[in-house]
């Protein structure tokens, strides 16, 4: 009888974790690049009382054993780096990344963080930044007297200058790609380090060595679905109610064994 309920207590935990990452996706529905989470789970050890294949005469034996579960557990909550739906801007310094790949970040501590979140502007200086004045990897600084600026799909950034009527190139913008991105460490504001799971990152230009190719004027939404973020709240609710009444049916046992003294 006690087993049952924490059995049932780990089945609550798990999926207080679950309606936990769901309502991290959902909330951040409209975030630029944010990438939705999944929560995994496997069943915890077993208690054995009788092995598969125990003899139970001279010429028998137990065709499946007893096996009593002891529960679940949260073994991962994975990243999924589907690609998420583009949002015209009409803001030449915007970029989304179409296919594989992420911007290149350089953090205040001079680490290099990795993002979707193609959203950038100019600092005082003319280099290229995110909303938070992080400079865009390999530094780009356009012309204060630049008038259009112009971002190829290769990741070449050219401007027209006042007095010129041709492009000229400033630079060219790379982007890093991991053998795992899911390995990648969050470190919130849609940026992430790369970690010994994740493995190095692989930079190029855009379109080369598996690395998508970049549009101006755009940036990646968020890759979550509502409707299925919605479906996977109702579930998770369910199962934690689930998981309640059997303490509660439990522990009513408990307490008729507990009133057979009367």
């Amino acid at each position: 009888m006690i087993r049952s309920l924490y059995t049932a207590a780990t089945g609550m935990i798990a999926q207080q974790t679950q309606i936990d990452t769901t309502s991290n996706n959902i909330s951040n529905v409209n975030t630029i690049g944010y990438k939705k989470q999944r929560a995994e789970f496997a069943d915890l050890m077993y208690q054995t009382m009788e092995y598969a294949g125990t003899a139970t005469s001279t010429t028998s034996v137990s065709p499946t054993g007893i096996e009593v579960g002891l529960g679940v557990r949260p073994t991962a909550i994975a990243k999924m780096f589907t690609q998420g739906n583009f949002k015209e801007t009409g803001n030449p310094l915007d970029m989304a990344i179409t296919g594989n790949g992420f911007f290149q970040i350089q953090l205040p501590d001079g680490t290099t963080a990795y993002t979707r979140n193609g959203s950038f502007k100019l600092d005082n200086e003319g280099n290229i930044v995110n909303s938070d004045g992080y400079r865009l990897l390999p530094e780009i600084v356009i012309p204060e007297d630049a008038t259009q600026v112009s971002v190829g799909v290769d990741g070449t950034i050219s401007v027209l200058q006042a007095g010129t009527t041709e492009m000229n190139e400033v630079g060219q913008i790379e982007l890093a790609n991991f053998i795992n991105p899911a390995g990648l460490h969050s470190l919130g504001d849609n940026n992430f380090v790369n970690t010994s799971s994740s493995g190095d990152a692989i930079t190029s230009v855009p379109g080369l060595n598996g690395i998508g190719q970049i549009r101006q004027q755009f940036v990646e939404m968020s890759n979550v679905q509502l409707v299925e973020e919605m479906t996977d709240l109702i579930t998770g609710q369910r199962a934690y109610e689930a998981n309640s009444k059997a303490i509660t049916t439990s522990d009513e046992m408990l307490q008729i064994v507990n009133g057979l003294k009367r």
